[in-house]
């Protein structure tokens, strides 16, 4: 079954590049297009779609706002930022409001199928190394630990294990790295984070990062709290 795509950008030179990459791969069609996110939205209504690939800056309703309403709602589906820079506040957002994952616009046709592939089974597109270089840097606009008493309350269903898994997770471990770390099997590491992801409602390890910085767990620019 092919992977159903949207395309969301105001510039029409843009879709029609994407969609013809997109047109050669025999596991993925462009279902939609729009050229801005209130449009993104009214297709969503009418057409089924597994990923989007989302520019931010447009005009009406800009790709943050829409994502953050697509995500919210019952069986949506996954968010690919577009952005032209790697750590700008529209890919910091963008992971904020749901996203599970940024591209930069200029990159490699192969980089970008694999994300979408990679977006669709799952996974995050984007590192948590990587995110937390974006929340170092716009760590000034999430709310303190103290004052987000529903992250912390979240971490209350964690096991003392699962917690410990989350807090590498957040200073951007891999699987491998926490399993050395931990003196674990790789494959119960990745049960841990499975179990996080769903005891949380995290969609990826991307989310895990950003609600250990919420709650507190992690601080920027540092380690553990």
């Amino acid at each position: 079954m092919s992977i159903r795509v949207m395309l969301v950008d105001d510039q029409m030179l843009l879709r029609t590049g994407f969609r013809m990459v997109l047109a050669a791969q025999p596991d993925m069609e462009v279902v939609a297009e729009a050229g801005d996110g209130a449009e993104a939205i009214e297709n969503l209504r009418a057409t089924a779609v597994d990923v989007v690939l989302m520019d931010v800056r447009m005009p009406r309703l800009d790709g943050v706002e829409a994502t953050r309403r697509i995500c919210a709602e019952p069986g949506a589906p996954k968010v690919l930022i577009l952005t032209t820079f790697d750590l700008d506040e529209y890919a910091f957002s963008g992971l904020k409001a749901g996203a599970s994952g940024f591209m930069l616009k200029d990159v490699p046709p192969s980089e970008l199928l694999t994300a979408i592939r990679a977006v669709h089974s799952g996974d995050a597109v984007v590192a948590p190394s990587t995110t937390r270089r974006l929340l170092d840097r716009f760590s000034a606009m999430l709310p303190s630990g103290k004052e987000n008493k529903a992250a912390n309350g979240a971490l209350e269903r964690l096991t003392g294990r699962e917690r410990e898994v989350m807090l590498l997770v957040a200073q951007g471990l891999s699987n491998g790295e926490i399993a050395a770390r931990l003196v674990l099997s790789e494959a119960t590491v990745k049960t841990h984070v499975g179990r996080i992801l769903t005891k949380l409602a995290l969609r990826d390890r991307v989310q895990v990062v950003v609600l250990a910085y919420e709650s507190g767990l992690v601080r920027a620019g540092g380690g553990a709290v």
